[in-house]
């Protein structure tokens, strides 16, 4: 380079380019959908788990129809004093279930005709004899009884008989119907065992309760809905004499949640003070 020539100066610039955009905005919008999706089945899990009155409960808490309570019932908390997780609530899903809140029974001579009118149409011409349904403190009773000639089960013991089994199915249909809880006893006239060896009225009445209740399984009653299954023997007869043949006979309750919601409030009024 001559001395008269000038320098070569050479500049590099550094340039930064920023971070290029990768499409966020898609995530955002797909966790806001992935919340409000686990909203809505939890919403519908609650409107499926509780009860009407629970949701009144609920729907009070938020927007109060009582100016003095922001809640409507005897509980202190929106459910009323329940949880949904609590048996009674559970949904029909679960292998639980209560007392539903929304069992329907009908009038008891209109579930005796229903009975009785299925029943003689698979064969059993005296139907209206053999059904028998009154109203109980727990519920509506359905009974099946025994006629002179006609048994349900065998003599002494728990093997049903044709009629019987249509006599069940019969009942099967209308208590499904009802979406009731049920309860199942088995009842024996006052004739002894001959050959007693330890097993008396009292095991064979309860041996036939077991029988009637597998039964109503197979003819589409759900297990779970069954809560109780006993014998009676002969302490509760119903005919003119403790050998009437209609003492033999299965009792079926429709359990009535208003009737059991009464009684368990009565026997907490009857608790005498010192022991509350």
């Amino acid at each position: 380079m001559s001395a008269n020539q000038a320098p070569i100066i050479i500049k590099r610039k550094k340039v930064i380019k920023a971070a290029g955009h990768h499409g966020g905005a898609w995530k955002v919008a797909y966790a806001d959908f992935v919340t409000a999706m686990m909203a809505f089945f939890l919403l519908m899990w609650l409107l499926n788990a509780t009860t009407e009155e629970q949701r009144k409960g609920l729907a009070d808490y938020f927007n109060p129809s009582i100016p003095i309570a922001a809640v409507s019932g005897g509980g202190t908390d929106a459910l009323n004093g329940d949880s949904v997780l609590t048996e009674e609530n559970f949904s029909q899903s679960n292998d639980y279930l209560a007392i539903r809140q929304d069992t329907v029974i009908p009038a008891t001579e209109d579930l005796k005709a229903e009975i009785a009118k299925i029943a003689e149409q698979a064969g059993i011409t005296d139907a209206e004899g053999r059904v028998r349904v009154t109203e109980t403190e727990e519920g509506t009773l359905i009974e099946l009884v025994d006629v002179a000639g006609k048994p349900l089960f065998g003599t002494g013991s728990a093997m049903a008989s044709d009629d019987l089994n249509k006599l069940i199915a019969a009942t099967a249909i209308a208590v499904e119907k009802t979406g009731a809880a049920i309860k199942i006893t088995g009842h024996t006239d006052g004739v002894a065992y001959a050959n007693n060896q330890g097993y008396t009225n009292w095991e064979l009445s309860a041996d036939r309760a077991n029988t009637a209740r597998r039964m109503l399984i197979a003819a589409g009653v759900m297990p779970r809905k069954i809560r109780e299954v006993s014998g009676r023997a002969d302490r509760e007869p119903i005919g003119e004499g403790p050998n009437d043949p209609i003492n033999r006979r299965i009792a079926i309750v429709l359990l009535d949640p208003s009737k059991a919601r009464a009684t368990s409030s009565a026997s907490i009024n009857d608790t005498p003070s010192q022991l509350r």
